[in-house]
């Protein structure tokens, strides 16, 4: 009886030996997210949604509808009380070879969000603004977008970047009213570098 209680107890601490290995490798196969203190620094504090599968609502994100494939997509969205507002989404491609394709993809349509907002909406002035690359993972580059509606009166900035680890692409968006001026740039590629570093 008691080799038999030694046996089952062995057996009980390799199967949780086993499962603590495993873990932190299941963990692992999952690209981690921004949390909500890591957005640019903003006068009200940011909040930070769950991390939800597939892509947002519009598709994707502005300027690059419908380019991030939903499958092995995941997003998680970002906002203040003063309707600066965000979302980082992150996909897993199936080789590392289709991650550089989509990289491709996403950056022309952040270079050329400008002119086709323009022609999409008479009267709107929309102006795309490459910021260069970061050095961080297989690299990161950085978009700006401007945009001014004379009907309304209104104007809007807003910030990305593309960024690869591997396999893995991530996407950022920062935005709020106001223009180029306005941005936090520096914070933003600050924000990117923790983003791509963060995904593994």
């Amino acid at each position: 009886m008691n080799r038999l209680r030694t046996a089952l107890a062995t057996a009980a601490a390799a199967a949780l030996g086993l499962a603590a290995l495993a873990a932190p490798a299941q963990a692992a196969a999952q690209p981690a997210f921004l949390a909500a203190s890591q957005m640019p620094p903003s006068s009200t504090p940011w909040t930070a949604t769950q991390i939800f599968p597939g892509v947002p609502e519009n598709g994707g994100v502005l300027c690059a509808p419908y380019k991030i494939p939903a499958q092995n997509t995941r997003y998680r969205e970002f906002s203040t009380e003063l309707d600066t507002n965000g979302v980082q989404v992150t996909t897993v491609a199936r080789t590392e070879a289709d991650a550089v394709k989509l990289v491709d993809t996403l950056r022309k349509s952040l270079a050329g969000c400008g002119p086709l907002l323009e022609r999409q909406n008479p009267g709107l002035h929309a102006v795309s603004a490459y910021h260069g690359k970061l050095a961080v993972e297989e690299g990161a580059w950085v978009y700006s977008l401007d945009t001014a509606d004379p009907q309304i009166g209104s104007t809007d900035i807003h910030l990305f970047s593309v960024g690869r680890d591997g396999r893995t692409v991530t996407l950022v968006r920062w935005g709020q009213m106001g223009d180029l001026a306005d941005a936090p740039l520096t914070g933003f590629r600050t924000t990117t570098k923790t983003a791509v570093n963060k995904l593994y």
